[in-house]
């Protein structure tokens, strides 16, 4: 933009519109220069004021990669005081950067530049400055600046009466005021959620520190802490050497603890975290965890220990001992594009360290903080994607970390498996092969009980041992878990199938498979009155010795289904009756080896179809079966989606897997061990894409009592997501469960504005008649600032008593200062 302008003098008016360049060493040296150069073609008196001046210098082009454009009402040139002025509504733009102010006057003499009146610097690396005058030195690194605001890129903002600039790169802050949150909107003169207000406010910027004198903290404008002297990294640090923010924690056994994590940025590629935390009851608990990224991937690892001043409080307990610790950890690395290994690996003093440490806490789905994990996984891994494969090799230890555990009784297993589809169809359909690789090693039996009289935990620490316990198990009051001893699998299955429609609409899906097992066994002596005890009908209790199997299991079969469709001025409605016919012959070697990974048999709506219902390869169903259904489906205008299943499942000929049972008598109690199985169904009503309701049942056969029943409903609207599960499930003795379980658990959360939410969760345990988890959490997040509070109270048997264990947990975080987190255990549990 220009404005009218004619000399008062003839000259140069075709030099008034060019571009100025300057090599200087800055932008306030840049523009006198300009200034002056302009200058020199003026009436020569003292003040000389020009009006309505074109708003472009020029300047001698000494370096032709930086260019300036300055723009005024008019140019002042004071001989006698040897400076040079713009004044009204001056913008200066130089290299990335501007300048905006009523004036702006280079003060030859004292070689510096004074911006006056609503200056608005704003640098090249976006930083934003505000003030009232403005005072900085040829190349900008020395000055002060009066009345002044910054705010950067990284939305912080610095307030103060005055500061000063020295060295370049150390700006001091007097009587200043710091904050990461951005003003209010709609009264911006209110205090920030929060602030610190610092008799001098020191910001290095080579060393990326902002340090804080005399600092009070303040929430809303009200005094909250006071800090003689801290510092933090400035808001362009991402990782910086320096002390974190403390965590605090109480609990009856520990004490009250408080820690000061100090962080370590080694190197680019590396850091540590080092958190000594002192409990007043049992000493100096040290953590240190060490992270490092490499070429193709990362690793870490994480140690705690403590000398304990009070074993006692753990008495009878894992953690009865002087010295506890913990050694963990974890890394994955690239191999290649499709190939990577890792692993995740923890050795601790006793199994429950880490939680009457408060160390392996996790957050669950609905953000809030779960301090008691049941189990740690540590493995050693390889795995391969294809496009059309999958390889997936594993070492496995499992840490039991419940006072109940038994270690011995815990297997360690290895494992992998290999999946594949072949590129090109054969003949017309779809071929693959799949592979399965299992190891298990236990040293002890885990026996469960069949009733409440003979029920026991395995025989762990502070748990009584019924009738089950390893001196006296009987087949038919125990099950048997897991094997003592060795015992390995290797099963390979080719399979083939492919989907024909018929002109009518029939869909006729042929396919066979053919598998291969071949395992052994070396099981560990067990009790005689276990191996030779009077058994019930259908059981194959596990013997003991050294044992060798060979299993061939070929199938073949057909899946038949025919869908009718209606469409009505309603909607769409879909019927299609299903039917699946599986020849096959028995299974063989029943009970003869241990069942490790498919004890878990829920027969429901979604394995109704499924040719072999067993969860692992242990087991595999033989026999002739005819699975069959009908399903309906009606879509309503503007009302919803309907949903709906039937079935049942019959046994042909052969011998029926599920009535064989094995070592923890899979199969039994199924709903799937009579020639007619029973009734499956399942119904779902989603009236909108945010609302469903499903329901899940299994009928006996005969006198169609309900067997098993599930009722779940979600909904997410707006800022309301809910859930609720209501389960209810008869007794099943022969498995271990010699009680009907009832309950129902929902859980919640809801967005209250932008900034708060609250979720919560509940779960009722109807057959006992009483509340067995609760947790409530409210959190609350802006662009600034951060606060979470939860409480949890649970039944675990991670703790030592009969009463639930319940710990509150705070979180507060201040952007750009840190996090700080304070636990809690409440009431007389331990945990």
């Amino acid at each position: 933009m220009t404005v009218g302008f004619t000399p008062a003098e003839g000259g140069a008016a075709s030099a008034w519109r060019r571009v100025m360049r300057r090599g200087g060493n800055g932008l306030a040296y840049a523009i006198a220069l300009g200034l002056a150069v302009y200058a020199g073609t003026l009436p020569a008196h003292a003040q000389s004021p020009v009006g309505g001046m074109a708003n472009t210098f020029s300047a001698p082009q000494t370096d032709g990669n930086k260019k300036m454009l300055v723009t005024a009402d008019e140019l002042i040139y004071d001989y006698e005081k040897n400076t040079v002025g713009a004044s009204g509504n001056v913008q200066l733009y130089y290299d990335g950067a501007s300048l905006e102010a009523q004036r702006v006057t280079f003060d030859r003499n004292r070689n510096v530049v004074i911006a006056e009146g609503n200056v608005r610097l704003k640098q090249k690396d976006g930083n934003l400055i505000r003030a009232e005058n403005l005072e900085l030195s040829e190349d900008f690194k020395n000055g002060f600046i009066q009345s002044m605001r910054v705010d950067t890129v990284d939305k912080t903002h610095f307030a103060a009466t005055r500061a000063d600039r020295t060295e370049g790169n150390v700006t001091v802050f007097q009587n200043g005021v710091y904050t990461a949150c951005e003003p209010c909107k709609n009264a911006p003169e209110r205090p920030p959620l929060w602030q610190v207000k610092a008799a001098r406010i020191i910001h290095n910027q080579n060393e990326q520190m902002i340090y804080y004198k005399d600092a009070t903290l303040e929430f809303f404008g009200l005094p909250m802490a006071y800090f003689p002297y801290f510092s933090s990294p400035d808001p362009t640090v991402k990782r910086k050497t320096g002390f974190l923010s403390p965590v605090f924690a109480n609990a009856s056994n520990l004490g009250f603890g408080v820690g000061i994590p100090f962080f370590w940025n080694i190197a680019p590629d590396r850091d540590m975290t080092l958190t000594p935390v002192y409990y007043s009851e049992q000493g100096l608990l040290m953590q240190g965890e060490w992270r490092q990224q490499l070429m193709n991937g990362a690793y870490d690892i994480r140690a705690a220990g403590i000398m304990q001043q009070d074993k006692d409080a753990f008495a009878g307990l894992p953690g009865y001992r002087d010295n506890r610790g913990i050694i963990q950890s974890r890394g994955e690395f690239a191999i290649t594009d499709q190939w990577k290994w890792g692993w995740d690996g923890t050795l601790a003093s006793d199994r429950t360290f880490l939680n009457d440490y408060h160390l392996g806490g996790y957050v669950d789905a609905l953000g809030l903080v779960n301090s008691t994990p049941t189990e740690i996984i540590s493995q050693l891994y390889v795995t391969g994607q294809g496009d059309r494969s999958f390889f997936d090799a594993r070492a496995l230890y499992f840490l039991g970390l419940a006072v109940t555990d038994n270690q011995d009784m815990i297997p360690v297993v290895g494992t992998f498996n290999y999946n594949y589809v072949f590129g090109k169809p054969v003949f017309g359909g779809e071929a693959g092969v799949r592979v399965n690789f299992n190891a298990v090693s236990r040293n002890e039996a885990d026996f469960v009980g069949m009733s409440a009289a003979t029920s026991n935990a395995g025989g762990g620490t502070g748990v009584p041992a019924g009738s089950c316990a390893l001196t006296n198990p009987n087949p038919t009051q125990c099950l048997l878990r897991g094997a003592p001893g060795e015992y390995q699998r290797l099963s390979a299955e080719l399979y083939w199938k492919t989907s024909v429609t018929d002109q009518i609409g029939q869909i006729w899906t042929p396919f066979v498979s053919a598998r291969v097992d071949v395992a052994h066994a070396n099981i560990s002596a067990l009790p005689s009155s276990y191996t030779s005890g009077v058994t019930l009908p259908g059981q194959n209790p596990l013997q003991s010795g050294d044992e060798n199997l060979i299993r061939a299991m070929p199938a073949v079969g057909l899946d038949y289904r025919y869908p009718f469709i209606s469409v009505q001025n309603w909607g769409t409605q879909t019927i299609e009756p299903r039917a699946q016919l599986v020849i096959r012959p028995s299974e063989t070697g029943i009970g003869k080896l241990p069942n490790e990974d498919a004890q878990s048999l829920v027969f429901d709506d979604s394995n109704l179809f499924e040719i072999n219902k067993y969860s692992g390869w242990d087991r595999v169903e033989g026999g002739g079966r005819l699975n069959v259904g009908v399903s309906y489906t009606a879509a309503l205008n503007n009302a919803g989606l309907i949903t709906a299943l039937v079935g049942q499942s019959y046994h042909l000929f052969g011998i029926n897997s599920f009535a064989e049972g094995d070592m923890a008598n899979t199969g039994l109690e199924s709903g799937l061990d009579t020639n007619v199985s029973d009734y499956v169904a399942r119904f779902s009503y989603s009236p909108t894409n945010n609302l469903e309701f499903i329901s899940r049942f299994r009928f006996d056969q005969e006198n169609y009592s309900l067997q098993r029943f599930e009722l779940e409903g979600r909904t997410s609207f707006d800022k309301i997501s809910l859930s609720a599960v209501y389960g209810r499930y008869a007794p099943q003795p022969l498995l271990g469960y010699y009680e009907e379980r009832e309950g129902i658990y929902t859980s919640g959360s809801y967005r209250l504005t932008n900034e708060w939410s609250v979720a919560g969760g509940i779960r009722y345990n109807i057959a006992q008649s009483g509340i067995d988890m609760t947790s409530v959490g409210v959190t609350y997040s802006d662009d600034c600032f951060t606060l979470a509070v939860s409480y949890i109270s649970q039944y675990s048997l991670s703790t030592y008593d009969s009463d639930p264990s319940q710990q509150i947990m705070v979180t507060i975080g201040l952007r750009t200062l840190g996090q700080s987190r304070i636990s809690s255990a409440v009431g007389s549990s331990n945990n």
